[in-house]
């Protein structure tokens, strides 16, 4: 029977820049403390007044807008805004729409009428394309989406009607939380290591081979099911040891974090990255990487 040992190893300290520390420090705070004793301040989400001090409810980071102070939960569900990029899993199929499990407090919602018909043909959708549901997305299927609107009771409405939204083939999920992924202008990234990444707003992270045509969907609904080369295999699979260390970290998660940790970690195996002496390892070189890049 095999034993794998592991030693200490002594890591190389990396100081990090003075002035990048000053402007990064954000106030953490903790349920029942007191953010502030000043009644010139409006009670924002996360907080609440006691003895006319206005005191956290939950654990996570301040966020003042002028006069209005809330606290934004470290931890949390997904608080979906109109124009966030989704990736989601369908669980039901009802008359006339989807419900999609998008990481939010109730299931998101996919109308038949806001889905592109195969083709991209535009017209009203009539009975026939209802009972052919099934056809487009069933129980199971992984999607991208984007939110459309936000229901009254918080339910999210989605849309898929552009050619990059739509039904997603073959890939890695991988769940991180909502607060680390960095909010961008877009969201699909062709990383230069050979994968592509979907960063979902809802902590959902999808991984999956570049294309070699970007043209061949068919109203978002093709799924290339050929296989996938081990080489491909190799690059995803490092991707997401990847995001698993940066999320372990709280390292803020786009595409430049994703692709300089994956440079980080060329120099180990793909299993070596979840240990916890190379995933510090990695992590603090990315997090110095990052650091120059801004500076």
């Amino acid at each position: 029977m095999a034993a794998e040992m592991r030693l200490p190893a002594v890591h190389k300290f990396i100081s990090l820049p003075t002035t990048s520390q000053s402007q990064d420090d954000k106030q953490l705070v903790v349920p029942g403390e007191v953010i502030t004793s000043d009644t010139g301040f409006m009670r924002g989400h996360g907080t609440y007044m006691d003895e006319d001090r206005l005191t956290a409810s939950v654990a996570g980071e301040v966020e003042r807008v002028n006069k209005l102070i809330c606290v934004k939960p470290l931890k949390t569900r997904f608080n979906g805004e109109v124009g966030d990029v989704i990736v989601g899993r369908v669980t039901e199929v009802q008359q006339k729409r989807w419900k999609v499990e998008s990481n939010s407090r109730l299931d998101s919602v996919l109308l038949l009428s806001s889905v592109n018909l195969p083709g991209g043909e535009l017209r009203r959708r009539s009975a026939e394309d209802e009972l052919a549901m099934r056809d487009y997305l069933q129980e199971g299927d992984l999607i991208s989406a984007e939110v459309q609107s936000i229901f009254s009771d918080g339910a999210l409405s989605l849309h898929t009607r552009s050619l990059k939204y739509g039904k997603l083939g073959q890939g890695v999920l991988v769940q991180v939380s909502p607060s680390l992924v960095k909010r961008q202008k877009t969201h699909f990234h062709n990383l230069l290591c050979g994968a592509s990444i979907i960063l979902g707003n809802n902590g959902y992270v999808w991984l999956y081979p570049t294309p070699d045509q970007q043209d061949e969907e068919a109203g978002g609904y093709f799924t290339s099911l050929e296989p996938v080369s081990l080489s491909d295999r190799e690059v995803i699979s490092r991707l997401r040891n990847c995001l698993l260390a940066l999320s372990a970290h709280k390292v803020l998660l786009y595409d430049t974090s994703v692709l300089y940790c994956y440079e980080s970690s060329l120099s180990h195996q793909i299993k070596d990255i979840l240990k916890p002496e190379v995933m510090e390892e990695i992590v603090l070189e990315t997090r110095q990487r990052l650091i120059e890049h801004e500076c």
